[in-house]
């Protein structure tokens, strides 16, 4: 308990300190209300408006879920393919790496021109955010295998099969982790985009609609939506991690 508070009252304090100075800076200047609402204004307008917000933070969280699983099952395919076949990874990881060079914000608009302005062009853009770190982390996790190990298990007469699972796989887990929070994270922002560019609900198109009625004390207020529903998918990842994961105490 006391290791627990000691590693989150810096954090505490400085967002405390931060909102007061905000606060502050907004009474002292006089700042208008449409260019920066004060922090206690924009905590009114969360708590009055809770209820109407509710269904556009479920509609992005259900979008988030479900890209992120399919992303995060893809990354992982993915890279158990190209391990297992030196070819392909040689053929296509060079590739894997070019197409991050393209703005996921840049192909919404064509996905929504090909596949309309349903769920699946929303799926697709989480999806695209999320499996490249899942399958890089994955990829880098399993080529850092015990060599030792892994010539000790095949002088043994252990299939390759009993090698992934025994001893690839396990050594692979905390890296493979790491690629799936970061995909935790990139899963909201890919929700809100895919929302941004068409939508009829959802935290993205509740931002833009805010915003063209310069309401931007209930733009904050999706903008900490979106915070505490990445903290929450990071925090679901990082406690599925501890149960899988218990004789890594690095992690």
């Amino acid at each position: 308990m006391k290791s627990w508070w000691s590693s989150i009252w810096p954090p505490v304090v400085a967002v405390l300190f931060f909102l007061i100075v905000w606060q502050a800076a907004v009474w002292m200047f006089d700042i208008e209300k449409f260019i920066l609402p004060a922090p206690t204004a924009i905590g009114h307008e969360a708590i009055s408006g809770a209820s109407g917000l509710m269904e556009h933070t479920w509609a992005t969280l259900k979008l988030t879920v479900i890209g992120f699983a399919i992303g995060t099952g893809i990354g992982l395919l993915l890279s158990l393919a190209l391990h297992r076949v030196p070819f392909l990874k040689t053929a296509l990881y060079p590739l894997l790496i070019l197409s991050q060079n393209v703005p996921t914000i840049a192909l919404a608009p064509l996905l929504m021109i090909w596949f309309g302005f349903g769920m699946l062009p929303k799926v697709i853009v989480i999806t695209l955010v999320c499996f490249f770190p899942v399958a890089v982390a994955a990829l880098d996790g399993l080529a850092r295998t015990d060599r030792t190990m892994m010539n000790y298990m095949q002088m043994t007469g252990a299939t390759p099969w009993q090698i992934f699972a025994k001893l690839e796989l396990p050594h692979a887990l905390p890296s493979i982790f790491s690629g799936i929070r970061i995909a935790a994270t990139y899963s909201v922002m890919g929700a809100v985009i895919g929302e941004w560019i068409g939508s009829d609900r959802g935290i993205g198109y509740y931002m833009m609609l805010q915003k063209s009625g310069y309401r931007t004390d209930r733009v904050f207020v999706a903008i900490l939506v979106i915070v505490l529903l990445s903290l929450l998918m990071v925090g679901v990842i990082t406690l599925l991690e501890k149960r899988l994961i218990r004789w890594n105490r690095k992690h």
